[in-house]
Parts: C-alpha cells; sequence; structure tokens
C-alpha cells in the first residue's frame, strides 16, 4: 500500500493560515463567527430550560400571569435568538464567501505567474488540481472551516452549560456518558472512514462517467460521434463505470449498515441507564418531574455536544489536510528568479544578442537530450529561421531562448549576462511570440489582440491587423473590433477559423512590439495563399526587430537572414537558403522533396 505523504502542516497551522486571510480584508467573518456560537448555544440552552421551567411552574401551582409571563419570556428569547442566529448565519456566509474568493484568486495568479518548468512537473499540476477541488464550492475546505469552527465553538459552550447543569447528579452517570458517546463515535468512525480511505476509487468512477458525460455534451467531438458511430460505444464504456460504481456503492452501503447497529445498541445503554438512575432519583428520592425532565434532557444533549465536539473535530482534521494542500500549492518553490532577481535596462530597445553557450536540455525523466552542445549566437535585428523534422527540438530551443526553460548544461546568455541573474517576468518583455498553442479569450477582437480590457490603442490594433491580414474579416464583423470571439459567453459572438485564429495570434504579437519576435510554425493552419501573402508581409513585420522564425515549410525560409538546419538536438546545417541548397545536405534534399510535392499538386490540381 502506498504510503500517503504527511503534511507539512498542522489542523493550528491550518487555522491560523485561514484567520490570517480573513483578518488582512474580512476580519468581519472572525467576530461574527463567534458571535454566531456564542447566540447558538445560548438558543440550545433556552430550549433546555423553557419545558422544565414552565413544568416547575405549574408544579409549584404559581398564579397564571406568571405562567404566562414565564412562557412570554423564554419564546421572545427564543424568538429573539432565533432572529439573531439567522442574522448572524446570513451575514457570516458573505465573508465566509469571500475569503475563498481571495484565495481562489491567489490560486489563479499562482498558475498564471509560476515559472514554466513548474506547469510540465506532474506534482505541480497535481496540487493545483487539488487545490483547485478544495475551493471549489461552500462546501469546501476553505470556506466550510468556519462553519465547522463556529460549530465546535458552539459545542464547547453548551458542553460547559450542560455539565454545569448535570454537576448535580452522580459523576459516575457522567462517566457513563462520555464513555458509551465517545466509544460509539470511534467505533463509527472506524467503519464511515471505509469511504474516506477508498475516495480514491470512487473518484476513478466518478471521474470516467464525468469524462464521458462531457464528451457527449461537448460541440467538438460531435462530429466524430457521428461519422463514426461512436454513440453505442460511449453509452457502453459510461455504463460500464456506472456498474463498477454501483457496486462500489453497495459494498460501502452494507458496510455502513454496522455503524447504525452499533450506534443503536451503545444508545440503548446510555439512555437506558439514564433513565432508570433519574428514575430512581423521582421515585426514592424526590426528585420532582420538572427537574426529571431537564436533567434527562440535559443528559441527552450532553452526549450530543460530546458526539459533536468529536465529530467536528474529525471534520476539521480532514479540511485542515485539504488547506495543506493549497497552502503547498501556492507556496511551491520557484526555479527561476522573479521580483528578487535583478531588473533589465530600462531602454529594451537597446541592442539584444542572445547566445546559448554550450547548451543541452533533456526533460524530467527523459533518457536523452532534446537538445544537445548547442552553440548559437542570435544577433541584434538578425532574421534567423530554425527548421528540421518533427521532434528536432525546434520547439525546445525557441522555449530556451525565450526563457521558459533553462538549460540542464550550459548558459543562455542575454548581451553577455546569465539570463538566470535576471527578473524572469522582465525578460519575457522582451519577446512577442506565436505559439503553436495558444488561448483566445472570450472577449473582443480588440481586447485579444491588445491582451488588456482599458486603455486600447485603437488605431494601433487595426494596424496590426492589417499586417497579420485580418482586417478585412474584422470589418465584414457587425461590431467591427468590438465583436466578441467565441459563444459560450456571448451569445453574438463569432468563432474564426483555424488561419483566422492564427492571424489573430500573429497580431497580437505585433501589437505587444517587443524588440524580439518569436514565430513558431505561424502559418501552420494557412492555405499556402495566405500563407505567401504572410511571408510578403514578413520583412515589414520584422522591421527594426530581432526575429526567430520556425516553420516545417523550407519555402518559408529564403526571407530569413540565417538558417539553421535541426536533427536529433544537434545543429548540422547553417547558412542562407541559397549556401545550403549549393551544400546539397538534409536540407536540401528536404526542400527538394517539398518542392516537388507542391509542383505535383500544381499539376495534378491544374489538370
Amino acid at each position: 500500500m502506498k504510503q500517503r505523504k504527511k503534511s507539512p502542516y498542522n489542523l493550528w497551522q491550518n487555522t491560523g493560515f485561514m484567520l490570517a486571510q480573513a483578518w488582512r480584508k474580512y476580519p468581519s467573518v472572525i467576530f461574527l463567527s463567534i458571535a454566531l456560537a456564542a447566540a447558538t448555544a445560548a438558543q440550545t440552552v433556552t430550549e433546555l430550560l423553557i419545558a422544565p421551567m414552565i413544568l416547575q411552574k405549574v408544579e409549584d401551582a404559581a398564579p397564571l400571569n406568571e405562567l404566562l409571563v414565564t412562557i412570554g419570556g423564554f419564546s421572545l428569547a427564543l424568538l429573539l435568538l432565533s432572529g439573531l442566529t439567522r442574522y448572524l448565519d446570513t451575514n457570516t456566509l458573505f465573508g465566509r464567501v469571500s475569503v475563498r474568493t481571495e484565495i481562489v484568486r491567489q490560486i489563479g495568479m499562482k498558475l498564471a505567474r509560476t515559472s514554466y518548468p513548474n506547469l510540465l512537473d506532474a506534482r505541480f499540476n497535481d496540487l493545483e488540481s487539488k487545490a483547485a477541488a478544495a475551493t471549489g464550492s461552500n462546501d469546501r475546505a476553505t470556506e466550510y472551516i468556519w462553519t465547522t469552527w463556529t460549530v465546535i465553538l458552539t459545542a464547547v459552550l453548551g458542553f460547559i452549560v450542560y455539565l454545569a447543569v448535570l454537576s448535580g447528579l452522580h459523576p459516575l452517570l457522567l462517566v457513563v456518558i462520555i464513555v458509551t458517546t465517545a466509544a460509539g463515535y470511534f467505533v463509527n468512525k472506524r467503519i464511515n472512514e471505509w469511504g474516506y480511505r477508498h475516495r480514491e476509487e470512487e473518484a476513478g468512477y466518478l471521474k470516467e462517467m464525468r469524462y464521458i458525460r462531457e464528451k457527449v455534451t461537448e460541440r467538438s467531438p460531435a462530429k466524430d460521434i457521428r461519422i463514426f458511430g461512436l454513440a453505442d460505444w460511449l453509452n457502453d464504456v459510461w455504463y460500464k463505470s456506472l456498474r463498477l460504481y454501483q457496486a462500489f456503492v453497495h459494498k460501502r452501503e452494507s458496510i455502513y449498515l454496522w455503524t447504525n447497529v452499533v450506534d443503536l445498541l451503545l444508545s440503548l445503554l446510555r439512555n437506558g441507564i439514564t433513565y432508570a438512575y433519574l428514575l430512581r432519583l423521582t421515585l426514592i428520592g424526590g426528585m420532582s418531574a420538572s427537574e426529571f425532565l431537564l436533567y434527562f434532557t440535559a443528559a441527552s444533549g450532553f452526549t450530543q455536544w460530546v458526539t459533536k465536539i468529536l465529530e467536528m473535530f474529525t471534520q476539521l482534521h480532514q479540511q485542515s489536510l485539504d488547506i495543506s494542500i493549497v497552502r503547498e500549492f501556492l507556496e511551491y518553490p520557484e526555479p527561476f528568479r522573479f521580483e528578487e532577481g535583478d531588473p533589465l535596462p530600462k531602454d529594451l530597445r537597446l541592442p539584444c544578442e542572445i547566445h546559448l553557450e554550450n547548451v543541452s536540455f533533456r526533460y524530467p525523466k527523459a533518457e536523452a537530450d532534446t537538445l544537445h552542445q548547442i552553440d548559437l549566437t542570435i544577433r541584434p535585428g538578425e532574421k534567423l529561421a530554425v527548421v528540421g523534422l518533427n521532434g528536432a527540438g525546434k520547439t525546445t530551443l525557441v522555449r530556451l531562448i525565450c526563457g521558459f526553460l533553462d538549460p540542464t548544461e550550459g548558459r543562455v546568455l542575454l548581451n553577455g549576462e546569465d539570463i538566470r541573474r535576471y527578473n524572469r517576468r522582465e525578460y519575457y518583455q522582451l519577446f512577442s511570440a506565436v505559439f503553436q498553442e495558444f488561448s483566445v479569450l472570450e472577449a473582443s477582437v480588440a481586447e485579444n489582440v491588445a491582451q488588456r480590457v482599458e486603455g486600447i490603442d485603437e488605431e494601433r490594433v487595426r494596424r496590426c491587423l492589417e499586417q497579420a491580414g485580418l482586417t478585412e474579416k474584422v470589418q465584414s464583423l457587425s461590431k467591427g473590433l468590438q465583436t466578441p470571439i467565441g459563444r459560450q459567453v456571448f451569445e453574438d459572438g463569432v468563432e474564426l477559423s483555424g488561419g483566422q485564429t492564427q492571424r489573430l495570434m500573429l497580431a497580437r504579437a505585433l501589437y505587444k512590439d517587443g524588440p524580439i519576435l518569436v514565430l513558431d510554425e505561424p502559418t501552420a493552419a494557412l492555405d499556402p495563399i495566405a500563407e505567401n501573402d504572410i511571408y510578403q508581409k514578413y520583412s515589414e513585420m520584422t522591421h527594426g526587430k530581432t526575429s526567430v522564425f520556425i516553420s516545417h515549410r523550407l519555402a518559408s525560409t529564403r526571407f530569413c537572414d540565417r538558417i539553421l538546419m535541426l536533427e536529433s538536438g544537434r545543429i548540422t546545417e547553417e547558412g542562407t537558403h541559397d549556401q545550403l541548397l549549393a551544400q546539397g545536405g538534409s536540407y536540401a534534399k528536404l526542400f527538394a522533396v517539398q518542392s516537388r510535392y507542391y509542383k505535383e499538386g500544381g499539376k495534378e490540381d491544374g489538370e
């Protein structure tokens, strides 16, 4: 059995963490929770006393007006306490939600600003998934812990009051009540923990069913489901998981049945002893009916307080484990320097020379280097192309140049200085880029290009769209630059084709206007005519900039000053387009294959 890693934070440390989170922005949640616990305990104590006190008045033959005053007083007290608890509970909710929302914001900021290698780390991604689950709804640990502590405080206050009420009885009765309550709790806890110990198994079944349900309701796989007739297959997969889950639930509920049996036996024992003892005091010791009612109700309530305290501390322990995961994620180590790093020169327009000095890189757990012994200098203003077959290491090279990864051997230098000394976020400001994987937000065209909500230079947006070849499409839209993209948020949103989306990403990179432009397969989704249009504008787009251009179509490289041929993680050829053709090496052979393909395609098209 795999041993669970011990949590680095205990229950009290995590409670302190949540108190600190609340105190910084929403201190009211702390005071309201304490007030709610006191009001709830007072209401319960009032409910305990009302019947015995009224019965005592009847036994004492009190005047009718005195009886009515007693009833009215208790009724008014209950009414006020009930209203107060409802008011406090409602108003505490806002603070509880606000604290959880603040933690959600911190998780989002950690994820958005963390060092790129963390995104490739399975442990980091696992913690992020669990941290998101711990903050995903009102009943999750980062919000419900306030309810748990409120119930604990209420139970402790009630325990003290009820203990004071029962102090007049034989101490052995209190021992019997506490022992039977604790025994029932721990037996039931052990049985009920079966579900917690097997939660991963249950989560696996639910995850499989949820995955299938999401796939059959999404639009993206809808065409495949119909074309390939996948409906029956997906149905069978879902029902297979459902049957496994039903078997799991049947086994779990069969085990839980023993919880009810044990609880019933101990309750009979505890209540029987208490009832017999109080009945003896009533028949032999002359205890009044009101006292009998008070003590018997208090004994039952005392049992509930003890059980509630034990249950809540168990629940608090589980919530503490979830909060530990949130803290582990928020405090996950950063391999890069950010604010603590040296600042870059103020003028980012200074000539930037990037040099890879004997650089090798190997991904975690990989058996071989993706890049090996790379020596490369990218001169200011140079237009560099990187070509090679899939798996040659082109994208990894770009990641190293952009500072997303640090080499496992060697150094990446900016104007002769190791980039690891700098604030990495400032280093990112040097680059404008179009990557193979990109994100389009459900926002307007202008916001997607400018990547901001306010202060958008619309004239600059139009100029970038023109350079990217998207002006005609945007002009055809009903709201122009303000047209929302996507239909998940906006009903009147538009959905761009793959090529149009790629042009939008190019416009985004041009808007940022960094001194170094990185294009990783920027025309992969474009047809040859649209691709040629981008190539014709390439010189204009890269004017005054250093550019790194990755492409699998070698015809595009003729616009670049220098071309690198990557094979198996090494630079095997280097030169201009004409020089590499003259060498007759791998570049020339690959170019010949591609040229023949396009010529044959053109001939066939002509026919």
